[in-house]
């Protein structure tokens, strides 16, 4: 399967970088064909400009700074995301990618007179969310957890009709143990291999 992994998180001794290491290792061990996006390595600028936000409607090819990750977009049959969770949602960096990358002619059309966009990322037929919360899944729950929202349907709502996503959350990150991190790697990597 070709994959496309978006990672993003600022600090590489994290441990959601230790997630995304696992993603990534588990993904080649069996044998699927990998890209990933670094959002901080890559120093991506995820301010949305005026400009972009004039041209959002209009059939124009994407600026030459996002072009590879829309290259991706439409290349890939998963898509994986990799954050942590801040705010209850995905991190600012994160947001300016969906702002920017999800454009129209690539991620979504519509035509003159629709009321509401019509997904062209019929290629992408799996998503996965990887994610971390400082918090507990009550509080999360009754926060709404907006980015799972963002994930499994904004997102999910410009992909194949029926693509299936997975939410993989660990919860209480703040006061977690060794071990309990130590099972959550673990059961990314069952996850991972179930694609």
């Amino acid at each position: 399967m070709k994959v496309y992994v978006v990672y993003c998180h600022p600090d590489p001794e994290s441990f959601t970088s230790a997630v995304f290491q696992r993603t990534l290792t588990t993904l080649t061990a069996c044998g699927h064909d990998v890209r990933t996006s670094d959002l901080y390595a890559d120093e991506f600028e995820p301010t949305l400009s005026l400009q972009e936000w004039l041209d959002h409607r209009a059939p124009i090819s994407p600026p030459a700074d996002i072009a590879s990750y829309c290259a991706n977009l439409t290349w890939c049959e998963a898509l994986v995301f990799v954050y942590p969770t801040w705010w209850s949602g995905q991190p600012a960096m994160l947001n300016g990618w969906l702002d920017r990358v999800l454009v129209r002619g690539v991620a979504w059309d519509v035509t003159e007179r629709a009321t509401r966009v019509t997904g062209r990322l019929t290629n992408v037929r799996r998503i996965v969310a990887i994610t971390t919360h400082g918090s507990s899944k009550v509080l999360n729950t009754v926060q709404g957890e907006s980015g799972k929202r963002v994930i499994a349907r904004a997102v999910r709502v410009l992909c194949y009709q029926f693509a299936r996503s997975t939410w993989l959350a660990m919860y209480n990150m703040d006061r977690s143990t060794v071990e309990q991190r130590t099972a959550f790697l673990d059961r990314v990597e069952r996850r991972i291999r179930r694609l």
